[in-house]
C-alpha cells in the first residue's frame, strides 16, 4: 500500500453528526483519503438548528494544528467554521508556517437554522488574512453576496459574484447555486471562475428537506480531489455530483433538516 493522501480538514463539531467535522471526515473518508482534523468550536446541534456554541482557544487550535501538521502532514486542507478572529489568525499562522497547499475555504457564516457561525469581525479577518492562503473559495449563495457585497438573483450575477470575490486575493472561486431563487424547475448550476474563465457545472435540483451539511461534505470532496493530485475541474465535478448523491441518499432522522449521507459512495473514475 502506498502513502495515504492526507486532507486536514478544520472547522466546528456538531453533535448531530450532520455538518462540521464529522461531514468532512465521511466526505474525505468517501474520497478514499486519509482525514486529520483541528476542532476550532464545540456545538451543541441537531436536525433542528444550533442551541449552544463554544469556541475552542486559540492556542487549542494551534496545538490540535501543530500535532497533526508536525507529523502526519497534509496534501490538502479543507476549513470551515472559523467562529472568531483569533480562530482565523491561529489557521492563518499554521497555513504560512508549514507551507500548506490545496487550501480550501468554505466561509461557513450562518447555520442552515439561521444561527450565526463567525463574528462579524472574524469575517473580516478571513477576507483579509485567509482567503488570500486560498487556492479555493467555496461560498453559497448568501456567503457570496456577504463577500462580494452584492445581491445574487441569477447564474450572471454568480459571475459577477465570482470576479469579485477573486480579486480579494483567493485563485479560484466557486460559487454553489443551491440558494438561487426559481431553480427548482431549471436545476443547480455551480459557477467555477479561475480568473481566466467561467465554467458551470449543473445539477439536478432534489425535493427532499434533508440537506443538512451539503456545504461541508462539498469542499471536503473539491479538498480530497486536490489532494490527489487532479485539476480543479475534475475537482468540482466530483464534488457537485458526489454531494447531490449524498443529497439523494440523505438520511430522515431528527424532526428538521436530515443529514446527506455519503456513507457507501465512492468518487467515480
Amino acid at each position: 500500500m502506498g502513502k495515504p493522501v492526507r486532507v486536514l480538514c478544520v472547522g466546528g463539531s456538531d453533535s448531530g453528526g450532520g455538518a462540521g467535522i464529522g461531514a468532512d471526515l465521511k466526505a474525505v473518508h468517501a474520497c478514499g483519503c486519509y482525514a486529520v482534523c483541528a476542532v476550532t468550536a464545540v456545538t451543541a446541534q441537531n436536525t433542528r438548528g444550533v442551541q449552544s456554541v463554544f469556541p475552542v482557544p486559540p492556542k487549542w487550535i494551534a496545538a490540535q494544528l501543530d500535532s497533526v501538521l508536525g507529523d502526519i502532514g497534509a496534501d490538502a486542507v479543507k476549513t470551515g467554521m472559523l467562529m472568531t478572529p483569533q480562530a482565523v489568525g491561529a489557521v492563518v499562522k499554521k497555513i504560512e508556517r508549514y507551507r500548506l497547499k490545496n487550501v480550501v475555504v468554505d466561509p461557513v457564516m450562518i447555520a442552515k437554522g439561521g444561527h450565526p457561525l463567525m463574528t462579524n469581525r472574524a469575517r473580516q479577518a478571513l477576507v483579509k488574512k485567509l482567503l488570500p492562503l486560498a487556492d479555493v473559495v467555496t461560498p453559497n449563495i448568501p456567503e457570496a453576496e456577504f463577500l462580494a457585497r452584492m445581491k445574487i438573483r441569477s447564474v450572471e450575477d454568480m459571475k459577477k459574484a465570482a470576479a469579485v470575490i477573486l480579486d480579494l486575493g483567493v485563485k479560484k472561486v466557486v460559487v454553489k447555486g443551491g440558494h438561487l431563487p426559481g431553480r427548482k424547475t431549471q436545476g443547480i448550476v455551480d459557477i467555477l471562475y479561475d480568473g481566466k474563465q467561467y465554467e458551470a457545472f449543473a445539477a439536478k435540483w432534489r425535493r427532499t428537506n434533508n440537506t443538512h451539511g451539503t456545504g461541508c461534505t462539498f469542499a471536503s470532496i473539491l479538498a480530497s480531489h486536490l489532494a490527489r493530485g487532479e485539476n480543479i475541474y475534475f475537482a468540482v465535478e466530483q464534488a457537485q455530483s458526489m454531494t447531490a448523491r449524498a443529497i439523494q441518499d440523505a438520511l430522515p432522522l431528527g424532526r428538521g433538516h436530515g443529514p446527506v449521507n455519503v456513507l457507501g459512495i465512492r468518487q467515480e473514475n
